[in-house]
């Protein structure tokens, strides 16, 4: 990144704290991000370019470049079922995910949704609400 850039992104930062505390016109604040957007992507543009022109002179850092976007996040860490059994199969962890949000939904698993519609003033326990893999 250039000093011009760093110094863009800064401007912005001053610009979100002083639109918060009134001293710049939300118009003002929203073209400093534009810009700072704006000049954010060009850099990172140019700099995938750069990678891609110079692949034969340096693979290195164009394939570090590609790995360090195809990371993906961890999977899901073992779950245990209702019954305490230690789940690490990934149907067996997306069955278990499935009951446990299909009891949220239809009300007849926890007290969380009692507790959620007690200040409401519509009548939830009347209606009949979907579970989880029914088919409309």
């Amino acid at each position: 990144m250039n000093k011009e850039l760093l110094d863009n992104i800064k401007q912005k930062k001053g610009a979100k704290r002083g639109w918060k505390q009134g001293w710049v016109a939300w118009e003002e604040y929203r073209e400093i991000v534009q810009a700072a957007r704006d000049q954010v992507r060009k850099a990172k543009a140019e700099i995938e370019l750069n990678l891609a022109r110079d692949i034969e002179g340096n693979k290195k850092n164009f394939y570090r470049y590609v790995s360090d976007k195809r990371k993906t996040r961890e999977n899901v860490g073992p779950l245990r079922k209702e019954t305490g059994n230690l789940v690490t199969q990934d149907m067996d962890k997306a069955e278990v995910l499935n009951d446990f949000f299909a009891l949220v939904f239809t009300g007849k698993g926890s007290n969380h949704i009692s507790q959620v519609a007690e200040g409401k003033s519509r009548d939830w326990e009347n209606e009949v609400l979907p579970a989880v893999g029914d088919q409309v």
